[in-house]
């Protein structure tokens, strides 16, 4: 038995290596499909990974509030500094974010505003590269002071050494008295909608804004220090349970692990679809296949005829028109991976300063040569039977 599958693997490699523009041809569908494939599912698994390796470096102590109706009884400050006496919680910061122009001399440009409150920062783990965060006070007394992100500093300002400087933001002068070292690993930097952030107190967005209520219907938990996320998540779902009169739909707590499951149930459906799609490309290939293996039973008629004459037997001639269907699909598959890991490395390099890495995943890799092969087969099965099937005289006297 072996004898005979390395013999029909020798007349399939010599057919194929007979006409070989004809089967790189063939394979191309297959090594298109292949590549669409590896590399579509790779990009999507090194950006979740990515995405996912940011969530997780966030810390599990943070839960994102947002309160959807207040229902008569809307959040203040001082509710919110009085909930941090709360057993469990530990600090609680206010925040909103808004795009808004700021301009400085004759620079103008877009930025992302955030109104915050002192404890954003240690609660969002930031870090001041020069001057100070925002006080307790500067939100008491919605003081004109902002910080900047280091990007915001050298866009707007021209370096980063400018504390002091006055950055008109919506038409309003405000002191620079702060610079942020810029970190890829804060919520702000995952989900920010621009790398230009200046940070101003909760109540001076308030006074700036018209779009921005005076009372809080976003904010940040934190848990306390020796505490756990279940006990502070216990804590605020409590008090908000009650305060918004038994209704958890006029309110919703989330943690990083539910950030990180949707996350997750987005790429994983995104990796389905890709999948889906270079399935298809697979199958393309695969009738590709099918379609030329008919044209070689055609062109290869007396030859069948012959080797039936001397003996072969109807599982002899399938064995070995099947086996030359394999092989061109699984030439298709290898070439299409070497490909796809050219390209994967072109394409790491080219995005290296994004921090992504995209690596070949060996389970996709796996389901490429399982899936070809399965082409290979199912495609090449009906191409096989049919000569299988020839009666040795028809072929003998076939004369196209």
């Amino acid at each position: 038995m072996a004898d005979q599958l390395m013999q029909s693997l020798r007349m399939a490699l010599k057919s194929i290596s007979g006409s070989k523009m004809r089967a790189f041809l063939t394979m191309l569908g297959i090594i298109i499909g292949v590549m669409a494939l590896v590399i579509l599912v790779s990009i999507v698994n090194g950006a979740t990974s990515t995405v996912t390796d940011t969530i997780s470096a966030l810390g599990t102590n943070l839960l994102t509030v947002t309160v959807s109706d207040d229902k008569g009884y809307p959040v203040g400050m001082d509710d919110l500094a009085e909930w941090t006496q709360t057993d469990g919680i530990g600090q609680i910061a206010a925040w909103r974010s808004e795009s808004a122009a700021a301009k400085y001399g004759a620079t103008s440009e877009t930025v992302q505003l955030y109104g915050t409150t002192a404890a954003y920062y240690d609660i969002q783990g930031l870090s001041m590269l020069l001057g100070r965060y925002i006080k307790t006070a500067d939100v008491d007394n919605a003081t004109n002071i902002c910080v900047l992100n280091e990007n915001a500093a050298t866009e707007l300002i021209g370096y980063r050494d400018c504390l002091g400087e006055e950055l008109g933001i919506n038409g309003v002068k405000y002191t620079v008295v702060g610079i942020l070292e810029d970190n890829d690993d804060s919520l702000t930097a995952v989900f920010g909608s621009g790398s230009l952030a200046v940070y101003i107190p909760y109540t001076s967005l308030v006074r700036l804004s018209t779009d921005v209520p005076s009372t809080v219907d976003s904010f940040y938990v934190s848990a306390e220090p020796d505490g756990t996320v279940e006990a502070a998540n216990a804590a605020i779902y409590a008090i908000l349970y009650e305060r918004f009169m038994q209704d958890d739909d006029a309110f919703s707590v989330e943690t990083q692990d539910a950030l990180e499951d949707t996350m997750s149930s987005i790429t994983s459906v995104l990796t389905i679809l890709l999948g889906g799609i270079a399935a298809i490309s697979l199958i393309v290939g695969g009738i590709g296949i099918m379609n030329i293996m008919l044209v070689t039973v055609t062109e290869r008629t007396r030859e069948i005829g012959i080797r039936k004459a001397i003996g072969a037997t109807r599982g002899a001639i399938l064995q070995q028109f099947l086996m030359e269907s394999v092989v061109l699909c699984m030439l298709g598959c290898m070439i299409g991976i070497l490909l796809s890991w050219g390209v994967l490395q072109v394409i790491g390099v080219v995005v290296s300063s994004l921090d992504m890495t995209f690596k070949m995943n060996g389970t996709v890799v796996l389901i490429a040569v399982l899936f070809c092969f399965a082409i290979g087969v199912g495609f090449g099965l009906y191409p096989a039977n049919k000569a299988a099937k020839m009666k040795p005289i028809d072929a003998l006297h076939y004369g196209g």
